[in-house]
């Protein structure tokens, strides 16, 4: 206690030096922390794009390009699989609901959906959170879109406003739908997922669009039926095909059975993705760039120390009479060892209070707003056993790390500490 003492006192007459240190050590641990929790909760964030969904099927392909596609809408499908399949697969005892998705449109570079009412009452994201609109409501008629916050938020777009849409999905297109302007009815509550980038409208709009059209462009010296018209004949526009479809079942335990008639189904080649699993399979595929990140913030908490052992190795020379007057007192090798130890052991310390408590105010302030701008949902728990393992480690290196100007201050002699030259 008394080696404590006095290494608190020395601390204290070098107060300035030391809390530059102590600040250092807490911005590394900030950073290191930070991203920690950044990348369990972007790990969650992703693996929780969508929720409640047991199977995605769509026509043969990859697990990953199917999931890319259907719901990051990245990419485009290999194919498409028929409305026949899809009702095979919706009929099922063992299927409790299907949705269909329907891609190949856009709006100003923003993917359009087809699917149906029901799409806005199952899917989920991070767990159980059901989509919610800030304003309107679903579509009820052929010529109604539901839009996503980001396309609102961009566009100026309001419930009542009128926007045309585009055949094709690149951000230039050469074909529009002009001549069948939709009506938003809805605008939905930011997600942090892929849809809020996006548009929905019914699969009957889809076919409307298309009435008169086709390899992508309209039917020349044709003319389509007015809207009014095409409202009257909703019933019967349904789609010959389909891009995916989202399948929810009455029990888990039927997931590999419902996976296997999928893969097997002989009338056509279609997969049957399991979402969290590919998910999970997809995010393996960025650790590098998740590793990368944790070694820089190791680098800067191991530059951080080295910047404590300088500060220390720099003031041993000003400390050369202090140690040589304990020792002339009789204090011995383990006291001055103890010394400069107990010293870099409470600044590393500190430093990792100081940055743990820096982190949680952090994140407790920019949660909201990160919430708001990207969706994101930060983890502002206690820290894992895993996050107290690396700030244990911190604090032991810091420790450590006062070993070499602990030796150093061990071997300066009594006689050359009473005899420093100014």
């Amino acid at each position: 206690m008394t080696v404590i003492r006095l290494a608190i006192k020395s601390l204290a007459n070098r107060w300035l030096t030391a809390a530059l240190t102590v600040f250092a050590i807490a911005i590394s641990v900030m950073l290191l922390l930070g991203i920690e929790k950044l990348r369990h909760s972007a790990k969650a964030s992703f693996a929780n794009t969508v929720s409640g969904v047991d199977l995605v099927v769509g026509a043969r392909t990859g697990n990953i390009q199917l999931i890319l596609n259907a719901v990051f809408q990245i990419g485009n499908p290999v194919a498409n699989m028929s409305w026949k399949s899809f009702q095979a697969v919706s009929e099922r005892k063992d299927v409790a609901w299907a949705v269909p998705i329907l891609l190949g449109d856009s709006h100003r570079g923003h993917r359009v959906v087809g699917t149906s009412a029901e799409f806005f009452d199952r899917y989920r994201f991070r767990g159980e959170r059901q989509l919610e609109f800030r304003n309107g409501n679903v579509f009820s008629k052929v010529f109604e879109v539901v839009i996503g916050a980001e396309v609102a938020e961009r566009f100026d777009y309001a419930v009542g406003g009128k926007i045309t849409l585009s055949h094709g999905t690149g951000p230039i297109s050469t074909a529009e739908h002009d001549d069948m302007p939709f009506v938003i009815s809805g605008v939905l509550e930011r997600t942090g997922t892929p849809l809020d980038k996006s548009l929905f409208v019914s699969p009957a709009a889809i076919e409307a669009i298309h009435i008169n059209w086709k390899d992508g462009l309209p039917i020349q010296g044709r003319s389509a039926p007015t809207q009014a018209v095409i409202e009257t004949m909703a019933d019967k526009l349904i789609p010959t095909s389909i891009s995916a479809a989202f399948v929810g079942l009455t029990s888990p335990i039927q997931t590999f059975e419902v996976q296997r008639f999928v893969n097997r189904y002989r009338r056509e080649a279609l997969t049957a993705a399991m979402p969290a699993l590919t998910l999970y399979e997809m995010w393996g595929l960025v650790g590098t760039a998740e590793t990368a990140l944790l070694l820089i913030a190791a680098m800067v908490v191991i530059t951080s120390l080295v910047g404590m052992v300088t500060m220390i190795l720099a003031t041993l020379s000003e400390r050369r009479r202090e140690l040589a007057i304990l020792r002339a007192m009789g204090a011995g090798p383990r006291t001055v060892l103890g010394l400069v130890l107990s010293e870099s052991t409470i600044l590393a310390a500190l430093g990792v209070l100081l940055g743990v408590g820096a982190t949680y105010i952090a994140l407790y302030l920019v949660r909201p707003v990160i919430d708001r701008a990207y969706g994101l949902s930060l983890d502002v728990t206690a820290p894992t056993t895993t996050e107290l393992m690396i700030l244990g480690a911190i604090i032991l290196g810091g420790a450590l790390a006062g070993l070499v100007p602990a030796m150093r201050a061990y071997a300066m002699s009594l006689a050359d500490g009473m005899n420093v030259r100014n």
